[in-house]
């Protein structure tokens, strides 16, 4: 199951949880309004797994590659952690299949408050076109993902205008 919550407003460590306190709990019925789609997965398989297949012959993600997000294997970590925790929205879906470790999506709601997306081993996430949103592993430096697309991909994000 998703776990998302609304961020507390607290500066630092983007990796940390952010979890406010009281809670504030974030439902999928939530996240759907906002065009946001779950799925929960068995990544040990994902190189065979039907229900991943009919995602994708469903919702024509016809181009995927796969991130490995971590010191070791990204060329220009710390860029790239920075590059991908600006805010940006794209003119595509964004879809991510998590397949090994664990991080955050974050998206704004329709108030522009930002919504915490905890994302481990076997979720994936459509995030609508034109939903502001960022990523970050979180303090375990580490997430393998499969990136998917309709189509060719496009890698450019729109940058707000606030």
């Amino acid at each position: 199951m998703v776990l998302a919550w609304y961020m507390d407003d607290a500066p630092g460590d983007p990796q940390q949880p952010h979890r406010p306190d009281p809670d504030r709990p974030v439902g999928l019925e939530q996240l759907r309004r906002l065009g946001v789609l779950y799925w929960k997965l068995d990544a040990d398989k994902y190189e065979n797994d039907p229900e991943l297949e009919k995602i994708r012959r469903e919702r024509n993600y016809s181009w995927m590659d796969i991130i490995t997000i971590c010191k070791d294997k990204l060329p220009n970590y710390e860029e790239k952690i920075k590059m991908f925790y600006e805010e940006h929205l794209h003119l595509d879906d964004e879809i991510r299949y998590i397949l090994d470790g664990s991080g955050y999506f974050d998206v704004r709601d329709k108030e522009d408050k930002w919504i915490r997306i905890f994302m481990e081993k076997g979720d994936m996430i459509t995030l609508p076109a034109g939903i502001y949103h960022r990523f970050t592993v979180d303090e375990k430096n580490y997430a393998k993902a499969m990136r998917l697309f309709v189509g060719e991909p496009v890698w450019t994000g729109v940058q707000p205008a606030r």
